[in-house]
Parts: structure tokens; C-alpha cells; sequence
């Protein structure tokens, strides 16, 4: 019976030391970005804080909301965007 108590307590403090280190690898992942599918293009891009500054400059350029989860925009938006994407010298 011992044993098997010891045996818990150590799963148990494994679990608790090492929940940090699984939730801060989650958390540097989604800081990288994710990928984005550009279907008039046909080319992926990384949404990350650089295309995400890309897209707010092209918001406050064409007055539309500039916070808005660019996946949630309408897809005449996103268009335009990628299209106005395309055209700037940093071309990912």
C-alpha cells in the first residue's frame, strides 16, 4: 500500500511540474501564426504580426475595421486584400 502511495504521489507531482512546460509550448505556437490560403493567388501565407500589421494598414486605407479576424472579414474583402497584398514590395 505504501508503494502504491508513493507511486501516485510522484505521478502526481510529474503532472504538476510539468503542466508549465505544455502550456507554454501551446502559447509559442500560436504566437508564430497560422497558415492562410490565398485561393485567388493560389499561394499560402503565415499570418503572423507581420501580415497581421499588413492587413490593419489595408483596413485603415480602405476604411473597414481594422481589428477584425481577417478569416471573419467578407471574402470581397479578402480579395481586395490580397490583391492589395500582392502589390506591396514585401511580397511574402
Amino acid at each position: 500500500m505504501l508503494k502504491l502511495k508513493r507511486c501516485l504521489t510522484v505521478l502526481a507531482m510529474a503532472g504538476i511540474l510539468g503542466t508549465p512546460v505544455i502550456i507554454t509550448g501551446c502559447a509559442a505556437r500560436v504566437g508564430y501564426g497560422y497558415r492562410v490560403y490565398d485561393p485567388y493567388y493560389r499561394d499560402y501565407h503565415v499570418w503572423d504580426a507581420h501580415e497581421r500589421d499588413y492587413y490593419e494598414r489595408w483596413a485603415r486605407e480602405n476604411h473597414r475595421e481594422e481589428h477584425r479576424d481577417f478569416r471573419k472579414a467578407p471574402h470581397k474583402d479578402q480579395e481586395e486584400y490580397w490583391q492589395w497584398r500582392h502589390g506591396q514590395h514585401d511580397n511574402r
